[in-house]
């Protein structure tokens, strides 16, 4: 995963300045700030606002729409976990309650040590390999919870 820089007002507002002349511009634009920062954090908001012309509601819905825009940065490591009706058909769900439990945390949140975050995505299109994950973008096909968690410690080098 790259390695997301601090919130910098001045290279932000050059990232939204260089893409706002696109057609349809908001979404290359959030996908950049969050490119560059690793989340749209609310500081955002104003300056795309401005730049396009829209309130700070109609960009904070678009950034809220989303599931793949973050407001806080993510941890090192980012496990998407399926909830989609194939996964769930396959235990996704216990999978992903033994998980969050073992980690301590919720839907979208990251470990206390900053390493992984967990989110949920509603479908990978690896129905007929559920239950399925995608870690930093590598897809964990058929898991059961040793599987995961030994993906899970391997990323996170236990």
């Amino acid at each position: 995963m790259l390695e997301a820089s601090p919130w910098n007002a001045e290279r932000a507002q050059e990232i939204v300045t260089k893409h706002a002349g696109l057609e349809g511009p908001m979404l290359p634009i959030l996908h950049a700030l969050q490119e560059e920062f690793g989340h749209v954090g609310e500081s955002a908001v104003p300056l795309i606002a401005s730049a396009l012309n829209l309130s700070r509601a109609e960009v904070h819905g678009v950034v809220s729409f989303y599931h793949d825009f973050r407001h806080e940065p993510a941890g090192r490591r980012v496990l998407k976990l399926c909830r989609g009706e194939a996964c769930q058909s396959m235990g996704s769900e216990a999978l992903a309650q033994s998980l969050l439990g073992r980690l301590g945390v919720e839907w979208g949140g990251t470990t206390r040590d900053g390493e992984l975050t967990v989110e949920p995505v509603y479908c990978l299109g690896l129905c007929a390999s559920s239950p399925s994950a995608l870690l930093d973008g590598e897809p964990l096909a058929r898991l059961t919870a040793a599987t995961l968690a030994e993906a899970i410690d391997e990323a996170r080098g236990l």
